[in-house]
């Protein structure tokens, strides 16, 4: 999960989310429409009873609210909250397992904020099971053929991997850069990826509002989009005075085409 803030806990049941599937949760920064929604949803997982780690990531001074909030509400869990303090000055590495690798983003807003970026390990070739099957590959050795081996056969020949295997899709990434202004060279640093999302509070007609809250327009947003070629951008955090957001989707495609709008609830593909 990316930011929890009020309200998490009704989203997931909507998106009928299972509580036990959550196993980590990135926070971008100490506002609270990024936040707020943790310790109630910590205490919830309490109450139904989880007993598997919750790892929250965030920046370091978290830490103290994040340890007085359980101590005080939470007291008796039985699971364990593992607190990992993020660096938000810089790019790294920060979560990695066997398909994915999470990386921090630094933005520039009023308070130490960094954005993620979730990008998917090489995978492995898809097996073609008609050739498989023709030269009689025991069943036991298709994970090798998916890594890339080659297969002989009884009789001494060798079947080249190309011709058991079809190409891995291609690897993944999803860039989230919560509130920010709009940093000329953070192009550099989500340059093709697949899905971009960049929040874009106001249209140009409140850029100075943009400047002095330490936010961005969509068309800053879409600029990004465009300088790092990606494949697609999801705009948000659309400011209250907008009834209709339309503007800031208009403003955007003039940038960026493969521009579009968040709401609760939609499903993007990645």
């Amino acid at each position: 999960m990316i930011d929890c803030g009020e309200g998490t806990q009704m989203q997931l049941r909507r998106s009928k989310i299972r509580f036990t599937k959550l196993r980590a949760v990135f926070i971008s920064h100490l506002h609270g429409d990024h936040c707020f929604g943790l310790i109630g949803m910590i205490s919830t997982f309490g109450m139904l009873g989880r007993t598997a780690p919750l790892h929250v990531y965030a920046p370091e001074a978290f830490e103290p609210i994040l340890q007085g909030q359980l101590d005080f509400f939470c007291k008796g869990l039985e699971f364990k909250v593992e607190f990992h303090a993020v660096d938000t000055l810089k790019n790294d590495v920060i979560y990695e397992d066997q398909s994915l690798t999470i990386e921090t983003i630094p933005l520039e807003h009023r308070i130490p904020t960094c954005g993620f970026l979730f990008r998917e390990k090489p995978r492995p070739r898809h097996i073609n099971r008609e050739m498989t099957d023709c030269y009689e590959v025991p069943l036991c050795q298709l994970n090798n053929i998916r890594n890339g081996m080659d297969w002989t056969t009884p009789e001494g020949i060798v079947i080249a991997n190309e011709r058991l295997t079809t190409p891995a899709d291609p690897p993944r990434a999803y860039a989230y850069c919560s509130d920010t202004r709009y940093i000329p060279t953070l192009h550099e640093l989500v340059a093709g990826v697949d899905t971009l999302y960049h929040e874009s509070t106001y249209a140009e007609d409140n850029l100075s509002r943009a400047r002095l809250y330490w936010h961005s327009t969509a068309r800053q947003a879409a600029t990004v989009a465009r300088d790092a070629h990606v494949g697609k951008l999801l705009l948000g955090h659309f400011s209250a005075r907008y009834e209709d957001e339309t503007c800031i989707l208009d403003e955007a495609k003039q940038v960026f085409e493969n521009s579009w709008l968040t709401n609760e609830g939609l499903v993007f593909d990645v």
